[in-house]
């Protein structure tokens, strides 16, 4: 596993469109002087093409394959070979609605009503599931200040009137799509 995390991290992947990767959760073995039984590492790969996700996730089984590999070629197999598994945890499929469809358009003129200006970017939502079937979707943050999102120190300010804001905001989105139609 550790040769595969070493080939994962000299992984090049594209700026634009933005992908990336993380090796976040790895467990194995059972004291510090025991050859383990079965190592797990979970993994995330993110992209917003498809099609460059689709290059990492190719490379990314390659890499396990070629890991095991040069394991099973370095060591003993008289006990059994080294195999590989995968099993996906979580698919967020990417996509977009266009920024002059109806439905931004309305988002947009409801968050200038409240005297902000619409940040536009692509983000890992739930709003990625709809989108990548077609359906306009967006996703709408809730206000306030906050940040180191995905820390284990992440935090945001839950003070009253940002956070009332945030859900007028919110409900007259929805509302102004309902009356565009959805679109």
């Amino acid at each position: 596993m550790g040769n595969a995390i070493a080939k994962i991290a000299r992984l090049k992947v594209t700026d634009q469109p933005k992908t990336t990767f993380n090796v976040g959760v790895l467990s194995g073995g059972t004291s510090v002087n025991s050859i383990p039984a079965k190592v797990s590492m979970d993994v995330d790969l993110r992209s917003e093409s498809k099609d460059e996700l689709n290059k990492l996730v190719d490379r990314f089984h390659s890499i396990l394959h070629e890991a095991a590999v040069e394991e099973n070629e370095a060591r003993s197999t008289k006990q059994g070979a080294m195999v590989v598994e995968t099993k996906l945890i979580s698919d967020r499929p990417t996509g977009e609605t266009p920024h002059d469809s109806p439905l931004v358009q309305s988002a947009a003129a409801v968050i200038r009503a409240f005297g902000h200006e619409p940040l536009y970017g692509v983000i890992s939502t739930d709003a990625n599931i709809p989108m990548s079937i077609g359906i306009p979707a967006v996703a709408v943050a809730r206000g306030g200040k906050g940040g180191r999102q995905h820390s284990l120190d992440e935090w945001v300010d839950v003070e009253e009137n940002s956070s009332v804001e945030a859900a007028q905001i919110l409900m007259l989105t929805i509302l102004a799509a309902a009356a565009a139609g959805g679109q």
